[in-house]
């Protein structure tokens, strides 16, 4: 049985598995396409990406335009700041973002659609992220917003003294503003 709370987008939601736990340890189905559809999440995965970050680092904000990927993200070691921005053309949410932090002591997932932009900021020392995409990676059709992009306006809980440690791609990420439309999913309402 899985739990499911929306967020303040609209599809965007965090997800909570069901745990058995006794002394020895813990069992939870992390995905069953049955339970998730119950859920309201019908989609097929075709793609499952495991990354490794250490503290600081800060990845996204990333979304594919032309194939566009739903996700399907977890925290297994560690903990982050995890945020979806819808950039659908059109959308009455465009621009807002949600976040929620993922760790592996509280295991909630957050389920983020076609048409939003995601990333995570790392609160851990290292943090092991584990998502599932509803399409293949392509890289022609990656896209990326600037992670601090003032009229997006993210609450990143980065510490006064610390830099996020961004790869040169998201050094490079546009803004919403300057993003031509053409770059910009459209919202199918």
């Amino acid at each position: 049985m899985i739990k499911r709370t929306e967020t303040s987008l609209p599809g965007v939601c965090i997800l909570e598995p069901q745990l058995f736990g006794d002394s020895r340890g813990f069992f939870m189905e992390t995905y069953s396409r049955r339970e998730f559809a119950a859920a309201g999440i019908p989609h097929e995965f075709v793609q499952d990406n495991h990354s490794l970050s250490t503290r600081h680092v800060l990845r996204g904000l990333h979304y594919q335009l032309g194939r566009p990927q739903a996700k399907l993200v977890r925290v297994i070691r560690g903990e982050v700041f995890d945020v979806a921005v819808d950039v659908r053309r059109g959308s009455p949410t465009f621009g807002r973002w949600a976040a929620e932090v993922l760790s592996e002591a509280n295991r909630k997932m957050m389920f983020v659609p076609e048409g939003f932009a995601h990333g995570f900021y790392v609160l851990s020392e290292t943090a092991e992220f584990l998502y599932k995409c509803s399409d293949f990676y392509t890289p022609a059709e990656e896209r990326g917003i600037a992670w601090n992009d003032p009229q997006i306006a993210i609450r990143w809980p980065i510490p006064p003294a610390a830099e996020p440690l961004l790869s040169d791609k998201d050094k490079k990420g546009g803004t919403l503003a300057t993003r031509p439309e053409a770059d910009l999913p459209v919202f199918q309402g």
